[in-house]
């Protein structure tokens, strides 16, 4: 599933293609995606509107429009965005098209990668587990979809140690799994839970409550620094993901431990570990990312120790 990253790297390709485009209207493959896609709101709201800005909270894509309503999307498993000129045929799994006016505010923009004005956006995703909603100008100032969510992990005024030493206190909860809660910070999904907690030497397995201050402001830095060096490199693709423009990310090769169980840690050699925790595939180095005590208590209690 696309991350913060990924999500981050689609919006800026969606931007240019779309700011300040009227939107001249809107048709649906009348399938439904996690939800039924609303598009009898989408065309109220919709049709005839510009778009005045493009923004990401956590994993949604909004599209902001001159009559204050709010489009959201989310990418689901496999949803993408790509451009189309009015001739392009369209593709299987192509499940809502944005027609859009012939101008934009400025001489470069709504252009594709062959210089050809983009006519339509369309959102295609073949397993369906993305998302298409509505907010009437009523209801954006505290979408539902929205609600209850955490900092953005980039901004370093709310995703801080103190903010994340007070999520932290007195749980049990894995560190790994408290990262991906979106109720305490918003967008680290699998693989960049298990890069973060690499970068600050954390086992993926301590309780959150028993690691110390200056751990969780290693874990603040390496979740901003490594986030924003994946955004740089378009992403990371490990399987379906791709940009606005069609192209895949290429983060996937700065990857120091996810996806590489067997493989020399490389900061020390030592091989690297994969098990399932929490259902989800967790890479870390058992002598860079030292075990909790409780771990290392129960294998020596198992080996007789």
């Amino acid at each position: 599933m696309p991350e913060l990253p990924e999500v981050e790297v689609v919006r800026r390709g969606l931007e240019p293609l779309v700011l300040q485009r009227q939107i001249a209207r809107i048709s649906a493959s009348g399938l439904p995606l996690r939800r039924p896609v609303p598009l009898a709101e989408l065309r109220r709201w919709g049709e005839g509107a510009r778009v005045t800005g493009v923004s990401r909270r956590a994993k949604y894509l909004l599209l902001h429009l001159d009559n204050s309503a709010l489009l959201i999307f989310h990418l689901g498993m496999t949803g993408k965005f790509y451009p189309a000129v009015a001739d392009d045929p369209p593709r299987k799994h192509d499940h809502l098209v944005l027609h859009l006016n012939d101008h934009a505010n400025d001489g470069h923009g709504g252009r594709g990668a062959s210089g050809q004005k983009v006519a339509q956006i369309r959102f295609n995703d073949c397993r369906r587990f993305g998302l298409v909603a509505v907010c009437a100008p009523a209801e954006t100032t505290a979408p539902a979809l929205l609600a209850g969510l955490g900092p953005e992990p980039l901004d370093d005024k709310a995703f801080t140690p103190a903010y994340l030493a007070q999520r932290c206190a007195h749980r049990r909860t894995p560190i790994k799994n408290l990262l991906m809660d979106n109720r305490v910070v918003v967008g680290i999904g699998n693989i960049y839970a298990n890069e973060v907690l690499f970068a600050a030497g954390v086992h993926p397995q301590t309780p959150a409550g028993e690691i110390s201050r200056a751990r969780l402001k290693k874990i603040c830095a390496a979740a901003r620094e490594i986030l924003t060096r994946a955004i740089a490199a378009g992403g990371t693709t490990i399987a379906d993901f791709a940009n606005a423009a069609g192209e895949s990310g290429y983060f996937q090769v700065q990857l120091a431990v996810y996806g590489r169980g067997g493989q020399p840690c490389p900061r020390c050699g030592r091989e690297i570990v994969r098990q399932v925790q929490a259902g989800r595939a967790t890479y870390f180095c058992p002598r860079c990312q030292r075990p909790p005590k409780v771990i290392s208590k129960n294998k020596e209690q198992k080996s007789g120790k």
